[in-house]
């Protein structure tokens, strides 16, 4: 590590690059451990069991043979909106750093939202994150799309240990590689492995590797943070301009504003844009 910051310790150039290499040619994932205190987890954790308390059904996906058990699975987006403490989450390294890295330094936040696993909760199918989620409907993709330029970051943010038992998510390594929707998505390949942890730690994945989250055959709640982030062109999944109230995203400063993609100026009327060379290497640089 580089020294510190507020914000956690900054990694080294080296740390960062095995990282990277361990997302697009190694297993796709890895767990950065106790990247929070349990004070951070708990207040987190308490939001989220207050907010998933009031009974009101979300929208939640990979759900299609469970639809009997939806209740026992309850989502909470737009965090960003719920509490401070999920700015602070955003802005942790050796997090931020990773992200840079492997999606450019203005990267921007696809969606913040959490998944609470009840006991006898379902698993999902497995599959692959936004953008990719509907690669199965291989031609509304571009020709020759290829997991060799990402656009996609997971990390989630363990909120309770994560345990076999109790559902952690399930990953196949090296299946980022493939650039494809499982081929048999009820059935988990031999080589899968469980992301399992403990309360504040980070899971963090090429969204392009198979995964799923298992059944909680335990007796207490399951829940993880869910971070999305995505390079700056390309559509987030939850609609942050119009979600984020404008005090959080005033009150975050040039960093929300980036993340809820207040920095990248387009899409822009450009037949209502003031006159001008607005872009280009020398527009910009000189």
């Amino acid at each position: 590590m580089d020294g510190g910051t507020a914000n956690g310790p900054v990694p080294s150039a080296q740390q960062v690059q095995a990282w990277i290499d361990e997302l697009m040619h190694g297993k796709g994932y890895f767990t950065l451990p106790q990247v929070f205190t349990p004070a951070e987890i708990a207040e987190a954790r308490a939001i989220i069991m207050e907010e998933s308390d009031r009974g009101v059904d979300k929208v939640t996906h990979f759900q299609g043979q469970n639809k009997d058990k939806l209740h026992l699975q309850r989502r909470v987006w737009n965090l960003l909106n719920k509490g401070d403490i999920f700015v602070t989450m955003l802005k942790r390294e050796p997090i931020v750093s990773i992200v840079k890295a492997f999606l450019g330094d203005e990267f921007i936040l696809g969606s913040i939202a959490a998944n609470r696993l009840l006991p006898g909760g379902p698993g999902q199918e497995l599959h692959v994150d936004y953008p990719y989620w509907d690669i199965y409907k291989r031609s509304s993709f571009p020709h020759n799309i290829n997991p060799s330029f990402p656009m996609n970051m997971q990390a989630t943010i363990l909120l309770d240990d994560f345990t076999a038992e109790n559902g952690a998510t399930a990953i196949v390594p090296h299946t980022q590689k493939l650039g494809r929707y499982p081929d048999e998505p009820a059935k988990l390949p031999p080589e899968t492995e469980r992301m399992v942890g403990k309360a504040g730690d980070v899971a963090v994945f090429y969204g392009l590797c198979w995964h799923c989250a298992m059944p909680n055959n335990s007796d207490k709640d399951r829940t993880g943070l869910l971070i999305e982030y995505l390079p700056k062109f390309v559509k987030p999944l939850e609609d942050q301009l119009s979600g984020v109230r404008k005090e959080v995203i005033e009150k975050g400063g040039d960093f929300v504003r980036q993340l809820v993609g207040l920095a990248y100026p387009y899409p822009q009327l450009l037949d209502k844009a003031a006159g001008g060379n607005q872009e280009g290497y020398y527009s910009n640089k000189y």
